[in-house]
């Protein structure tokens, strides 16, 4: 079995155990993440949605979008704009991101393990986690040696 198909295996089980159905609309959505590369936005995938035959409302791409957050089929990162981000993480290896503050470019970087030293400090609270991430914001090298 191929890792698409696990990751839909892995959103049919929620949608089953939240009580939903496998909608066209659904599985319209989860095709189109799955054929995404890198980075994207909920309305940047309501867009590309609209555009597919039989078209996916703005509102039917938002909220599967959500259902495959909760699934683990996406993940969600905000790089302080005012739109989160998303990614499949059927492909990805661990990683975190820095981006520059002038040209908006990102560099992914791997995970070094880091949620090892919180894990047990947040677990004796009483928190549930779910996974990590770390964001740093600075200017890229091509932005300094432009001086922009």
């Amino acid at each position: 079995m191929n890792k698409i198909s696990q990751e839909r295996q892995k959103f049919e089980r929620y949608l089953k155990d939240a009580g939903l159905k496998v909608s066209k609309g659904r599985d319209a959505v989860f095709t189109e993440v799955m054929h995404s590369h890198g980075h994207f936005t909920a309305e940047e995938l309501a867009k590309t949605c609209l555009g597919k035959k039989p078209a996916v409302s703005r509102a039917t791409v938002y909220r599967a979008l959500h259902e495959l957050l909760e699934a683990g089929v996406v993940r969600e990162t905000a790089f302080g704009d005012k739109h989160h981000h998303f990614e499949h993480v059927y492909d990805e290896k661990p990683h975190h991101h820095a981006q520059c503050v002038r040209c908006r470019r990102f560099i992914e970087f791997p995970d070094l393990k880091e949620d090892l030293v919180y894990r047990p400090y947040l677990e004796k609270q009483g928190f549930k986690v779910l996974g990590h991430e770390m964001h740093f914001y600075g200017i890229c090298r091509s932005c300094q040696k432009n001086g922009e």
